[in-house]
């Protein structure tokens, strides 16, 4: 994710990317029952938590905070965000969604006041099934989110230009 920051060219921001043990936030597939991931996704949220806490306790609310993250990052970002719904500065899911199992009954609540949420993934993700991000935006409108969904045609598991244009427009109007 620290490689991506160069491409947003946003000097006046302070970017976190916290790792995953072993190089993965959870075991099993973000499509997979929750019980599937535990404990390492309670883990992984504590972390997200954990940092948001800290910029807190900084001075630095969590409307001037962005939570942007790509495939299992994404998904645990925004997982983080429907289970602890406030402003956000910005959230960014970039070939992620909502974690649960096909069918999951969300009971999210909580508002996130206008946060913009930009959720951009390809038609054909091989990891990614177009309908888990339908849903996932919905979500975020339920929560009162300003969503912004961008599906790109035949794009497959990547970011793009436009992608990197529209995370560099909101970090700029964060700071």
């Amino acid at each position: 994710m620290l490689r991506l920051a160069d491409e947003w060219r946003v000097s006046d921001v302070a970017y976190l990317a916290p790792a995953a043990s072993n190089h993965t936030w959870y075991p099993q597939s973000f499509l997979a029952p929750i019980a599937q991931n535990e404990p390492a996704l309670s883990s992984a949220l504590r972390v997200l938590g954990g940092l948001v806490e800290s910029l807190a306790v900084q001075g630095i609310g969590s409307d001037r905070v962005l939570i942007v993250g790509f495939s299992q990052g994404a998904c645990l970002g925004l997982e983080y965000v429907a289970r602890h719904a406030k402003r956000y500065g910005g959230v960014v899911g970039l070939s992620g969604g909502l974690i649960g199992p096909p069918g999951m009954v969300r009971n999210d609540v909580g508002s996130l006041n206008g946060t913009p949420v930009l959720l951009g993934c390809s038609d054909v993700d091989p990891h990614i099934p177009l309908e888990r991000v339908h849903e996932s935006a919905e979500t975020f409108r339920r929560m009162a989110g300003a969503v912004d969904e961008r599906i790109y045609r035949g794009m497959g598991h990547t970011v793009n230009d436009d992608e990197l244009q529209a995370v560099r427009t909101l970090l700029r109007g964060s700071t």
